[in-house]
């Protein structure tokens, strides 16, 4: 994101949404297993600092003022994502399973994108509806994901943690 450039809360989680989409088909299309290794990283530290601010800023500020079953899904889809991540993240390219994991995250990513943004009455729709300022919201975000960047680039962000799995299912 550039960090002069304001984006109200759902611009700035769409553009979060094209640039991962952009780092699996760059995946996909690598060969070399240190080239996947490095991409799959980058995709994995991205979708934790997405769920991260969306979970502590973006549905906490929609809680109640759009269809609470779609933040709770939203959430146990989170939780599905951060457990593959954190395999995918302590693994590498030639165990078994890795790509495929890869494969996976792609695709329940692809499924909670849809439903946040492309859905009719998607979440992003329910949330332009509201009373909620999207643009102090999306200031708010930007700054937390700034933070989250420069930790992640500097000592590392932690393992992602479930909000709604049991550490036994995970």
């Amino acid at each position: 994101m550039v960090a002069d450039k304001k984006q109200d809360a759902i611009q700035l989680l769409t553009q979060d949404h094209r640039e991962v989409e952009a780092l699996f088909e760059k995946f996909e299309k690598a060969s070399r297993d240190g080239t996947k290794e490095k991409i799959a990283r980058q995709i994995c530290t991205e979708l934790k600092i997405h769920t991260m601010i969306e979970e502590e800023i973006f549905y906490p500020a929609l809680r109640g003022k759009i269809d609470d079953a779609d933040l709770d899904e939203a959430t146990v889809e989170h939780d599905g994502a951060k457990v593959l991540i954190n395999d995918i993240e302590a693994g590498e390219p030639s165990d078994d399973f890795y790509d495929a994991k890869v494969k996976v995250l792609q695709e329940e990513i692809e499924h909670h994108v849809k439903e946040e943004e492309k859905q009719r009455d998607s979440m992003f729709h329910q949330a332009r509806k509201t009373d909620v300022d999207l643009d102090a919201l999306g200031e708010q975000m930007a700054a937390r994901k700034a933070e989250l960047q420069r930790i992640a680039e500097t000592e590392g962000l932690p393992k992602a943690t479930t909000a709604t799995l049991t550490e036994d299912a995970a």
